[in-house]
């Protein structure tokens, strides 16, 4: 896995001479191109939904077609880095924020500043949510949905466990009691309270916000030590050896999909996710879900923050970028195109797409909506944006994570080399 976020590194210095030709405008043949397309990553729900958006656009606009493609997040950026680098990428791309500096800075992706007011159409979107889609104060993102982290759990399952599930404002320590409840009282083999997130990179940014830490600083540098990651591991093995989270076995058979969650494959009665992934879980769930947010640290700060959940970038290889900025906003201004998409990617960004949505919205895409609005009180600032080689970092806490669950490191171990290598990947910038 992380072979692959190495090579992801070397070959976006690669595509990073694709914005020379990008800034200096699209090639006079460019007009004449009708086909663009567009690659996203997440779950067959995103994809029913995403194609359903780009069937109404080809409707609505007679001779333009768009080829689709989607991918599991592991998967993904492995394959958007090898098409970057062989000038063949996506037009339409689908970009995280972890990574947008660094695609942007890379001359990977186009801003988008000249499509402002013309054929973009988002200057509602509020300056905050542009902003967290800019780098360096130019527009390389076209804001998804408004999201944050949260917690999907199966209600019904730790009613039956006679176990009461966590709720807004739980301590970590009393998520820990509760699991340890469930496990008590659970009569189904192999289930367990919970999945083990100690792998999960988002977790463990919003426990070190909750500390007074971070993951980076606003220079790019670890904002954490080793102790800070050794303490986490320890905090997920006294859960594990409760029974209250998954077995290492099972945790290691979620690929960070939602399919593969031990939450979907029935081992988990709840699972850390985002706020807009809860519609994919409950697509997949054969039980009602409801959704809560994370755990909090007794006299902690908040660790929540809103983030755009996904945006729209343009790739500096694109050949049609008017149609591929069209097609974008299309699913984000346009009724036909943001009610197809619905909230699955997050609480759209412009007031007026809300409210064109929310009426039509079923009961799990309510629940994520009100889940947004309730959770003020536990969030605070959007974190600096982070540094180059923070996807691969997040892999490697995954691997390190695993060695620990599986015995074959200590948590104190763990610690020390994930700063090891965090560190080591930071300076290969």
């Amino acid at each position: 896995m992380s072979d692959h976020l190495v090579n992801r590194r070397t070959i976006l210095g690669a595509g990073a001479g694709l914005a020379a030709s990008a800034l200096l405008g699209s090639p006079s043949w460019a007009q004449d191109v009708k086909q663009i397309r567009a690659f996203w990553w997440g779950s067959q729900e995103r994809a029913d939904r995403s194609n359903k958006a780009v069937d109404a656009f080809k409707a609505a606009n007679a001779g333009i077609d768009v080829k689709t493609e989607s991918a599991g997040w592991s998967d993904y950026w492995p394959r958007l880095a090898t098409q970057v680098a062989g000038q063949n990428a996506p037009d339409l791309i689908q970009m995280d924020y972890r990574y947008l500096f660094e695609y942007a800075r890379r001359g990977a992706i186009i801003p988008l500043d000249e499509y402002l007011g013309k054929s973009l159409d988002i200057a509602d979107f509020g300056k905050p949510n542009l902003d967290s889609c800019s780098v360096d104060g130019k527009l390389y993102g076209i804001n998804l949905g408004v999201n944050s982290s949260a917690v999907a759990y199966d209600a019904q399952a730790w009613q039956d466990a006679g176990a009461e599930p966590p709720t807004l404002g739980t301590s970590w320590e009393d998520f820990a009691s509760k699991c340890a409840a469930f496990a008590k009282g659970n009569k189904r083999r192999n289930f367990y309270a919970a999945c083990d997130a100690s792998g999960v990179e988002p977790a463990y940014e919003l426990w070190l916000r909750q500390r007074g830490k971070a993951l980076y600083d606003n220079d790019g540098k670890l904002a954490f030590d080793a102790k800070d990651a050794a303490d986490w591991f320890k905090m997920w093995g006294a859960l594990r050896d409760s029974g209250g989270c998954v077995t290492a076995d099972i945790q290691a058979l979620d690929k960070l999909t939602l399919d593969t969650s031990p939450l979907a494959l029935g081992k988990a009665a709840l699972s850390f996710l985002h706020a807009n992934q809860f519609i994919g879980a409950q697509a997949l769930s054969k039980t009602k879900l409801s959704i809560t947010a994370y755990p909090v640290t007794s006299s902690g700060k908040p660790g929540h923050y809103y983030k755009p959940s996904q945006m729209w970038s343009i790739a500096a290889s694109s050949k049609a970028p008017e149609l591929a900025v069209k097609l974008a906003n299309f699913t984000v201004k346009v009724p036909e195109g943001v009610k197809a998409l619905g909230v699955e990617r997050g609480v759209p960004a412009s007031p007026k797409v809300r409210d064109l949505v929310t009426p039509s919205l079923d009961e799990t895409s309510k629940q994520m909506v009100d889940y947004i609005g309730k959770l003020d009180p536990y969030v605070s600032p959007l974190p600096p944006s982070p540094p180059k080689g923070a996807g691969e970092v997040a892999f490697v806490l995954q691997r390190l994570s695993q060695e620990v669950a599986f015995g074959s490191s200590t948590p104190e171990d763990g610690g020390t080399q994930l700063i090891t290598e965090a560190e080591s990947i930071l300076k290969r910038g």
